[in-house]
């Protein structure tokens, strides 16, 4: 099977794709990928195992297709990881890709990191409350200061209509 197609509401099969595969033609493929053991990073060191690939784009003879590649992770410590170049692959298939892309890898804990971010963020949020309250009443006094310019500009728009129907008038009286 290559595809399968199922309906969105019900999840009723709709459509499957078959793809014929001669016996004597590689094949490519994704393999996903399964690891074993527990890393000794998240045993004594308190580390998180990440999953940076879950499938593999793998090549081979139709007979040989692996149904998933087995990673053992047993021996990686905290900043350690496992790239595409050191799985081994079955007899006969052959990994595609970059080799010093990251598979898995033990990364350090971040809960400490965390704790200390949120204890620093209150004191930075507190700053800026204050901050805000400072803006916020320099723009309350802001539009009282601009009060005055606005009641000139009123004024000065309420001139600027006489001398408009002052013009209309002046103009009549320059054609008689």
């Amino acid at each position: 099977m290559q595809e399968i197609q199922h309906h969105p509401l019900d999840g009723k099969v709709l459509h499957v794709d078959f793809h014929e595969v001669a016996e004597n033609e590689k094949v490519t493929v994704q393999v996903p990928v399964e690891t074993t053991g527990e890393p000794v990073g998240v045993k004594t060191g308190g580390g998180v195992l990440e999953h940076v690939l879950f499938k593999l784009k793998v090549r081979s003879l139709p007979k040989n297709l692996p149904e998933q590649i087995v990673v053992d992770v047993s021996h990686l410590e905290i900043g350690k990881s496992i790239h595409l170049g050191d799985i081994k692959a079955p007899e006969g298939v052959e990994i595609l890709g970059d080799k010093h892309i990251t598979v898995v890898a033990v990364a350090a804990p971040r809960a400490e990191e965390e704790v200390v971010a949120t204890e620093a963020a209150p004191a930075a949020g507190d700053v800026e409350m204050t901050k805000e309250k400072k803006e916020e009443g320099a723009e309350g006094a802001a539009p009282a200061k601009g009060a005055a310019p606005a009641k000139a500009d009123a004024k000065a728009a309420a001139a600027g209509d006489k001398k408009a129907e002052a013009k209309p008038e002046a103009k009549a009286e320059k054609k008689k």
